[in-house]
Order: C-alpha cells, then structure tokens, then sequence
C-alpha cells in the first residue's frame, strides 16, 4: 500500500510539474518541488511510524504466530525497511520531477543507483551481517539515489543546465 501511494504521489505531482515546466512556471515548479517533498516526506514518515509500532501485527495478518523465525525475520525486515520510507517517497517524486521536464533518462540512472546499491551491498553484507545487512541495503539504495537525485535538481537549479 505504502509503495503504491507514494508512486501515485510522484505521478500526480509529475502531472503539475510538467504544466508548469511547459508553462514556463519555474518559480512555480521551484515551490510545488518543495511543498510535494514536503508531504511525501510527512506521509512516508506517517508510514514508517505505523509500520515500525505495528510491523509484528501486520505480519500476523499473513504467517501464524506458531512461525516464530519467520515472524522474526519478518519483523525484523519491517523494522528496518520501514523506518526509512521516506527516502522511497522522496525518489518516486524525483521520478516524476524528471520525467515531467523531459529528461526520462534520469529516472533510470536513479533506478540504477537504487537498485545496483541494493544489489551489491546485501550480496557484501549478507555474510558478515546476515539478514539485517540486506534488509540495510534497500534503503541505503534509496537514500543514495534521493541524494543524487536532488543533487543534479539543485545544480539544475542554479543554471548549470536545463531551468528548473
């Protein structure tokens, strides 16, 4: 559900930003990136509270309490993932920041980063970590690509490249 909110979330303000991109509403495009951060991040957050409180519960809906090292795991995935949703909100919205002022490529070099991160480093850290350093590496993935993402938004922003 999480997941499907906040893609949502990044297509509508896609929507908004590529009016204003094509409209030539830079100041415009400048404030709904910053109000649409803004709520994605307090929605991800919201979520993450929820999920963290109530990560054994949720879990319960699907395995049987009997399964205690699943439920462990699980639980433990949950804890971890969860708290950091709010790196996935922030890059679902770069996604459709990107796509809306005509540079798609870029949405692939984020998924490339958050995705090849989460590959390599859960491979690295599943040994001497164990299930924790995989359940680490997804939002390290995130958060990496979030950090790119908004690094090239705000080189963009100061005229070193498309205006934004």
């Amino acid at each position: 559900m999480l997941f499907r909110s906040v893609q949502d979330f990044g297509n509508a303000f896609s929507t908004f930003a590529a009016q204003n991109y094509g409209a030539g509403q830079q100041a415009r495009l400048r404030d709904g990136m910053r109000t649409a951060t803004a709520m994605s991040a307090g929605f991800s957050l919201a979520a993450s509270v929820l999920v963290v409180v109530l990560a054994r519960p949720l879990l319960q809906i699907f395995i049987p309490a009997s399964q205690t090292e699943v439920l462990a795991c699980g639980v433990q995935y949950l804890r971890i993932e969860g708290a950091f949703y709010v790196g996935i909100g922030c890059l679902f919205l770069l996604y459709g920041f990107y796509r809306a002022i005509d540079w798609p490529a870029m949405s692939l070099v984020l998924t490339v980063i958050s995705l090849g991160t989460r590959v390599a480093l859960a491979y690295l850290l599943a040994g001497p970590v164990g299930p924790a350093g995989i359940w680490l590496a997804i939002p390290i993935g995130w958060f990496l690509a979030d950090v790119f993402g908004y690094g090239v938004y705000f080189r963009l922003r100061r005229g070193r490249g498309k205006a934004v």
